[in-house]
């Protein structure tokens, strides 16, 4: 309970709050998750406050849980579980311990005052910088997963923008955050800023990981680039995901023919925002110079007799399951047509696991057996 020599303090607090949820609730039928996010952040900035400065205790979350809960049944997100959560949004973007150090941004001391209907919303000034409003119309849940898997202000800043936009679910958010999307993001190593103009390799390079994460693949160690294609293929849905927004899936062993002789590309998709072609070749084994030589061909085929006047420059991506940055270097020097090299990371089977494991045929034929059974 709180000290009686504050309680009147407290309850005309209270009663500010009041005041303050009333209007929000009147706000939300036109912008209900901006004003429900810029609620809990002012609640949690009010919290911190009152704990730091009125010296109010541990007990202030319980208490006004209880308080408010009691005037507004019916309204979720007033339980102590959540307004810890709104003191820990609000002090996850003000303290200067989350900001990269190793980033050039402006102190977090240096605040941005943002005036909505009588409402004065302080936000360090990183956060203003990245826009208010995206900041504040990414759902609770997500501003929640966020702050509990990351370490910095940059890289909670770098999801939300990717949440918004890819229009990620809960779900697939905590996926990009589990296999670290913000530090493969951009990493790749090519040659876009040699071979394309310098809008196009900006955003060439942002679609670009250094790795990317087909876990949810099942595979031998043997694998062999067809039965990957095939394994990729199959989980079309999850491999879209970690491509990342913008890949339209033309065709597997996409069929090109160049002068007698033809030709199959592994996997050709048309990339909506850059407004090209990307030519990708899958290699499950260890990068060797070589496999430039080919996917620079097929980039090549590509810009003669797919590509028209409307489309940017063909791009082309090669998967190896390793890869050594300076025999990438030098196999990438001189190459006039814009290629990046990535890594490939997914789930190998041990020989063991595989003779553990019904096989595919073994399975179809339980499946058949199951069906006869309730015939």
């Amino acid at each position: 309970m709180l000290d009686k020599a504050i309680n009147t303090e407290y309850k005309e607090w209270l009663q500010n709050l009041k005041i303050q949820i009333k209007r929000t609730q009147i706000k939300a039928s036109i912008s209900v998750n901006n004003q429900l996010i810029m609620l809990y952040w002012d609640l949690g900035r009010q919290i911190v406050e009152k704990q730091e400065k009125a010296k109010w205790g541990s007990g202030l979350i319980d208490q006004v849980s209880n308080d408010l809960r009691k005037d507004f049944p019916d309204t979720t997100g007033l339980s102590k579980r959540n307004l810890q959560y709104c003191k820990q949004f609000y002090l996850f973007y003000s303290i200067e311990s989350k900001m990269d150090t190793t980033s050039i941004v402006p102190q977090l001391e240096a605040q941005l005052q943002v005036i909505d209907n009588n409402t004065d919303i302080i936000m360090p000034q990183l956060v203003a910088q990245f826009g208010i409003n995206r900041f504040f119309m990414t759902p609770w849940g997500h501003h929640r997963l966020i702050i509990d898997k990351c370490r910095t202000i940059e890289q909670a800043l770098f999801y939300i923008n990717k949440t918004i936009e890819n229009s990620w679910s809960r779900s697939v958010l905590e996926y990009q955050i589990e296999t670290n999307l913000y530090k493969r993001q951009g990493k790749a190593k090519t040659n876009f800023q040699f071979t394309l103009p310098e809008p196009e390799s900006d955003l060439a390079n942002e679609i670009m990981k250094s790795e990317y994460n087909f876990e949810f693949l099942q595979l031998s160690d043997k694998t062999k680039e067809l039965e990957l294609e095939k394994a990729l293929i199959q989980h079309i849905q999850d491999f879209l995901t970690e491509m990342g927004k913008g890949f339209a899936f033309m065709g597997r062993q996409y069929p090109i023919k160049v002068g007698s002789t033809d030709f199959k590309i592994d996997l050709l998709f048309y990339h909506t925002k850059l407004k090209c072609h990307i030519v990708i070749e899958l290699k499950a084994r260890k990068f060797e110079p070589d496999f430039i030589g080919k996917l620079n061909f097929y980039v090549n085929a590509v810009n003669k007799f797919i590509k028209d006047d409307r489309d940017g420059a063909t791009i082309g991506i090669l998967l190896c399951t390793d890869t050594d940055e300076d025999i990438v270097d030098i196999a990438l020097d001189g190459i006039s047509r814009p290629i990046g090299v990535s890594r490939i990371l997914y789930t190998e089977l041990s020989e063991e696991a595989k003779s553990i494991l019904p096989s595919e045929k073994e399975l179809q034929e339980e499946l058949i057996n199951f069906e006869k059974s309730k015939i």
